[in-house]
């Protein structure tokens, strides 16, 4: 929802300890015979298919209705790598609440023939325009057509235009390009309407919590409209977002046509995408109930406050979640400037090339980091701070990757690196693009092409908008689906690298993104990525002696980028500065002399909260590679033909990686990190040592 203003903002991180997903695995009986059962319990839609001494009980037409609409869930579920335990939509539950009012057939009826005639005037005029021969030079105006439609039809299909906008699998990309422009700005409701809503979220008058408000909306949307106010306890000023009245009813309305529709083109569906259309409105429907619930957004805002609680580049709005309601979000007031306002950033001395560091930097954290990530970035969602750092605004639409996910993606990126093409085609089975068992070879080539063409222009001329456009056409000519989390990944990418060239139009996105990823590699200490590191190093059991140069060159790029950023300078200076002030407040008058024996702790502590890291810190990535090279007889092997390669000793390439990183390395301080794991080391020896012996045996 495009609840925007310059000065509004608020956002949303993931955190581990998020309650409403899990990590979901399927028991076998479930991927032999499809059915609803999952070794992670969930709340909701949990009965499975029962038998007892082998035989099937009945069940009536309901339950087998509801097994059929669970199995498109249970399949996201699936893809996905987690499980809902708390879940607002299932085809159930819409049925339920449309169903339960007198007087719902007819609405029913009513909204089903003005959503069938208008679809159909437009479809009809489609047909005529393919009969005549004139479909292709119409484009553009059937287009608008679209557009308008869609607007004219309410709320739910301007969501629906939304997503459409972000999905090549399904229209073809002139008309998504029409949909990108989609806004679904549309007139405020009457404050006196707002206000009542608000003060029955609260339970008690407006005036008892806030003690001024704005007369109009900041913003207002489809959904609802955002007012500006000042709490009268704390003197704060907060942004209040108020959902529009009886607006759940009429969404609940349209996914219950639009999922009976769909199953009319499953057909359809299954020849061209690979699924059911029922899962493209199950998809879509589930995002849409989330977006409505205000509490899910507030406790989105948590999360997010989590993931970057210790990043002082990116700017987090508290949630008052006292006063938040399933209608009501009550958030931090934060000024920022617009971020497609070039001359606004440079005239508040923010410098933006490390304004754009910081913000493809915190996205490709919250994608392969935290796997919760922003789901609407457009130039409206996005904020510049005065002291360089990013804050992002709207987070009632956001995505959750999986570890899996997460995973795959990183092993896509290094398939593309050592231009495996067979493999990141099964990367597109395995991220559930394509229905498994999907013959890939098809594919094959055309990524090939499209990856070969694009890289091959090199860093400079790279732009996720041509590769996107090569692979949309991909996407429309073979049975892909694209999964409605990744079209929010695709969406991100694409809106946030057109705010880097608004900013900037020579900025290489793929300049900042690369020395991020490299950085990553190199020096997180999670297994699953060291695995992915000697996977680049590596490429058909050979070293790639200019490949590890190549990273470390780029991450220690990274490190000097974001350690010249503003933020940074600021957070570190006022640290510093309340290092050596508070312990005053704890020191007595006539008690200086003792100051030194108390700073230093406090201090220590703030540096090591807020420590700007101003080299690249490759300590534990060699005390690892230490370890691997006692230990795997098989990296020892390849290592050591590496070094002895061609029949000549490769001391050189030695020389050069050390050159590198000379000034990096503390070599005294890795050395004893090296002897301190030494024990655990020699103890891992001897277990795989034992190990071989008895395999031998």
């Amino acid at each position: 929802m495009n609840l925007i203003h310059t000065n509004y903002v608020n956002t949303v991180p993931f955190s581990t300890n998020r309650t409403n997903y899990y990590v979901c695995v399927p028991s076998q009986t479930l991927l032999r015979k499809k059915k609803s059962k999952h070794l992670q319990v969930r709340l909701s839609n949990s009965a499975a298919d029962g038998s007892v001494n082998g035989t099937v009980p009945r069940r009536s037409l309901a339950a087998l209705q509801s097994a059929k609409s669970r199995s498109a869930l249970e399949q996201l579920d699936i893809e996905r790598g987690v499980c809902v335990p708390f879940r607002k939509y299932s085809p159930e539950t819409v049925r339920n609440k449309v169903l339960e009012s007198r007087g719902a057939i007819f609405s029913l009826i009513s909204r089903g023939v003005e959503i069938v005639w208008s679809l159909g005037l437009y479809w009809s005029a489609l047909v005529y325009d393919f009969l005549v021969g004139r479909d292709e030079e119409v484009v553009p105006f059937r287009a608008r057509q679209l557009r308008n439609l869609l607007c004219d039809l309410g709320p739910s299909f301007v969501k629906a235009g939304q997503v459409l906008a972000n999905r090549p699998d399904i229209i073809r990309e002139d008309y998504m390009n029409e949909l990108c422009i989609l806004q679904d700005d549309v007139p405020p409701f009457p404050n006196q309407v707002a206000f009542n809503i608000i003060e029955e979220e609260l339970g008690q008058p407006l005036e008892a919590v806030f003690s001024k408000i704005s007369s109009r909306t900041i913003a207002a949307a489809s959904l609802g409209q955002v007012y500006r106010a000042t709490l009268r306890d704390s003197g704060e000023d907060v942004a209040i977002k108020v959902q529009r009245p009886q607006i759940e009813p009429i969404i609940y309305r349209d996914l219950f046509l639009f999922r009976n529709l769909a199953s009319l083109l499953n057909g359809i569906s299954l020849q061209k995408l690979g699924c059911n259309a029922e899962l493209i409105v199950d998809e879509f429907g589930e995002k849409l109930l989330e977006e409505l619930d205000y509490t899910l957004e507030a406790r989105n805002i948590e999360d997010f406050l989590e993931n970057f609680k210790n990043d002082p580049t990116v700017k987090i709005p508290r949630v008052y979640k006292k006063l938040c309601g399933s209608r009501v979000l009550v958030m931090e007031w934060i000024d920022g400037i617009r971020c497609t306002d070039p001359q606004a950033i440079k005239e508040g001395g923010i410098d933006v090339n490390g304004f754009l560091t910081v913000g493809v930097s915190a996205a490709l954290r919250q994608l392969l980091e935290f796997g919760l990530f922003h789901g609407d970035p457009h130039p409206g969602n996005i904020f510049a701070m005065r002291d360089g750092r990013i804050a992002y605004v709207d987070f009632g639409n956001v995505a959750v990757l999986s570890q899996q996910n997460k995973q795959i993606l990183i092993d896509a990126v290094v398939h593309a690196v050592n231009e495996d093409y067979v493999e990141m085609a099964n990367d597109f089975t395995r991220l559930g693009f394509l229905a498994p068992g999907t013959d890939v070879s098809p594919i094959i080539p055309a990524l090939e092409a499209i990856w070969q063409n694009s890289a091959g222009k090199g860093l400079s001329d790279f732009n996720f908008r041509s590769v996107t456009g090569k692979f949309n056409q991909l996407v429309y000519n073979y049975p892909i689906r694209i999964p409605e989390r990744f079209s929010l990944v695709i969406r991100s990418l694409l809106t946030q690298e057109g705010i880097c060239f608004t900013l900037k139009p020579d900025f290489k996105f793929l300049e900042v993104a690369y020395p991020y990823v490299a950085k990553r590699l190199l020096t997180d200490p999670n297994p699953a990525l060291r695995e992915r590191l000697i996977q680049v190093l590596f490429k058909d059991g050979i070293f790639q002696w200019k490949r590890l140069e190549n990273l470390i060159v780029l991450a220690k790029e990274n490190v000097t980028k974001m350690s010249s950023n503003p933020a940074l300078q600021v957070k570190e200076m006022s640290v510093s500065f309340l290092g050596h002030l508070l312990p005053l407040s704890f020191i007595p008058l006539g008690s200086f002399k003792n100051l030194c024996l108390h700073r230093p702790s406090l201090n220590r502590q703030g540096s090591k909260d807020w420590q700007v890291q101003r080299k690249l810190d490759l300590t534990d990535t060699i005390k690892d590679g230490a370890r691997l090279f006692l230990i795997d007889e098989g990296i020892r092997r390849q290592l050591l033909l590496a070094l002895t390669e061609d029949s000549k000793l490769h001391i050189q390439e030695l020389v050069d990686v050390y050159r590198l990183l000379e000034n990096d390395i503390d070599v005294p301080s890795v050395a004893l990190e090296v002897a301190r794991d030494f024990p655990t080391v020699v103890r891992d020896l001897m277990l795989s040592w034992s190990e071989s012996i008895l395999a031998d045996r």
